[in-house]
């Protein structure tokens, strides 16, 4: 497939969604609850859409699903800084629902296509900070979104937890550190989750899928 528009993010993210700790999806098998609802918080350190540039935009993604992910039916929303311009916004939204996308080569392609609505994007104020190593973030969007991860911790002593999924052939990412996370959104697409399965990881794509070498 040939692509005629050229792309690339490199991004920290941290995504919350209502399964248990490590996320069952990760490894092929069915959701914890039977269905699965998140909230992705995506800062873009460095990237362009062809001679748009992307870097320091925010943005974020709500994802729910009655069922399985793979049984479609999905709903989503972008909400996207209101800072970028108008060819960014469109860039950024472009990327997010995997258009120009090799097909099944990133999760947001393949998030997209298990979609039956896809609500239009906002442009609001976000407030973020995202910090991978640490296993530590947050995000605000004042009155719509609300949501925070920080280390998961041993139940014996208290000490923080570090445990990481690696996935060499992953479309989202090949490094994961998994946290635990509690979010809240309101609107169109609302949920809250509490102490649920989080993970932090880089994103490093373009057009073609997840770039794996460093």
């Amino acid at each position: 497939m040939i692509m005629n528009d050229k792309w690339m993010i490199k991004a920290n993210e941290f995504a919350n969604c209502n399964c248990d700790y490590g996320c069952p999806c990760q490894f092929g098998s069915p959701t914890t609850y039977g269905n699965c609802e998140a909230i992705t918080s995506v800062r873009i350190t460095e990237g362009y859409y062809n001679d748009i540039k992307l870097d320091g935009l925010n943005f974020v993604m709500l994802y729910h699903w009655p069922g399985e992910i793979a049984d479609g039916n999905g709903k989503s929303q972008i909400i996207i800084d209101y800072t970028a311009d108008e060819d960014q916004r469109e860039a950024i939204r472009k990327i997010a629902y995997g258009e120009s996308t090799a097909p099944g080569t990133t999760h947001f392609n393949v998030f997209n296509s298990t979609m039956s609505e896809v609500l239009d994007p906002l442009y609001l104020p976000i407030d973020m900070s995202i910090d991978v190593e640490a296993r530590t973030g947050q995000t605000t969007v004042e009155g719509l979104v609300q949501s925070k991860g920080i280390p998961i911790k041993n139940a014996f002593n208290g000490n923080d937890v570090r445990a990481r999924i690696h996935l060499p052939d992953g479309f989202e990412f090949i490094y994961a550190e998994i946290a635990s996370g509690t979010s809240e959104s309101k609107g169109n697409i609302s949920m809250k989750l509490d102490d649920s399965h989080g993970h932090f990881c880089v994103l490093h794509m373009n057009q073609d899928g997840v770039i794996r070498q460093p």
